[in-house]
């Protein structure tokens, strides 16, 4: 009876994992490919950081001049509840002032610093014409009005109701659902957001990564929708070997966590599955020739820079990538 039962457990399981591994091939037999209206092979982190003062009209306008094909940026609520486009809630390390955004009404805001540290390219400093037009912190509306077609990656940065509205009816307006994709690593503003507006594209948060990687290896995967369309990840090889110099700070994260991610999540296996089933993954935020490579032969669908012309050149140069 003991044997019996023992050869039907693994006959299941057998089944189980066959077919597992046949829709994980072929997830298009269960799941509707997600049609997204753009494809992000070269994405600009904060507009290319190292090439133009981040998060300003004058940097999205060169990185689309090089021939980006989407821009990231961030999203802050001033105290007059205007959406102003910045990584930083706290003005020092942009503008000397250590005062948070929220606390400032819009025209208070002061001008970048002329001079600009690369938070992904550590000991480098961007240091631009020096002008004040170059130096203003933009309005989220004021790019969704300049660059209406162009795909933007909206970073929420805190947990704002307020703010997710109005980002949310900033996209409405200007008809942007498809062209956009937005959330946060914090799955409480992501979930904020989805609910807010689920026509937007949107980002898995950390918990959601968690979760993908919990239903890669038990295989129900293929069984699983997804209602995300973006993965946006940080590539942990890179900020394995950056660590061996100490004097590099690069990402706030503990070796071991960034193993584990490069060992579960980092495979190509999964990156076919997800961009079969029309997912886009992108990493950020790499900034050489050989990071690159890395990225586009592990799968990605494109790759985040502070350099828009670095990659522009490198995909220019390897084709084959394009």
């Amino acid at each position: 009876m003991v044997y019996i039962v023992i050869m039907v457990f693994f006959s299941i399981l057998g089944g189980y994992l066959l077919t597992s591994v046949f829709f994980f091939r072929f997830p298009n037999l269960i799941h509707r490919r997600k049609q997204l209206k753009f494809r992000c092979r070269h994405i600009s982190h904060r507009g290319g950081a190292g090439e133009n003062y981040e998060n300003t009209i004058s940097a999205f306008q060169h990185a689309l001049e090089v021939g980006t094909d989407m821009l990231e940026l961030d999203c802050h609520l001033t105290k007059d509840a205007q959406v102003v486009v910045s990584h930083d809630g706290n003005l020092l390390r942009s503008t000397g002032l250590d005062c948070n955004i929220s606390q400032l009404d819009y025209k208070d805001i002061p001008l970048l610093k002329p001079e600009l540290s690369l938070d992904f390219d550590p000991g480098k400093t961007f240091v631009g014409s020096g002008k004040p037009e170059d130096r203003r912190f933009a309005l989220l509306e004021e790019v969704f009005k300049k660059f209406p077609k162009v795909p933007i990656n909206i970073d929420i940065k805190v947990d704002n109701d307020l703010l997710i509205k109005k980002v949310s009816n900033l996209i409405k307006k200007y008809n942007r659902e498809e062209y956009t994709v937005w959330g946060n690593f914090n799955d409480v503003v992501t979930k904020k957001c989805y609910a807010e507006n689920p026509q937007v594209n949107l980002l898995f948060s950390m918990r959601q990564v968690v979760y993908l990687v919990l239903l890669t290896y038990s295989g129900l995967l293929p069984f699983v929708p997804i209602k995300e369309t973006n993965l946006e990840i940080f590539l942990p090889s890179i900020y394995l070997r950056k660590k061996t110099n100490p004097s590099a700070g690069f990402l706030p994260f503990h070796s071991f966590l960034a193993r584990t991610v490069d060992c579960l999540l980092i495979k190509k296996f999964i990156f076919e599955h997800l961009n079969k089933r029309g997912i886009q993954i992108y990493f950020w935020v790499l900034n050489d020739e050989e990071e690159f490579r890395t990225a586009f032969e592990l799968g990605a669908s494109g790759v985040m820079t502070d350099y828009p012309t670095r990659l522009k050149n490198f995909l220019t140069e390897n084709p084959q990538y394009q």
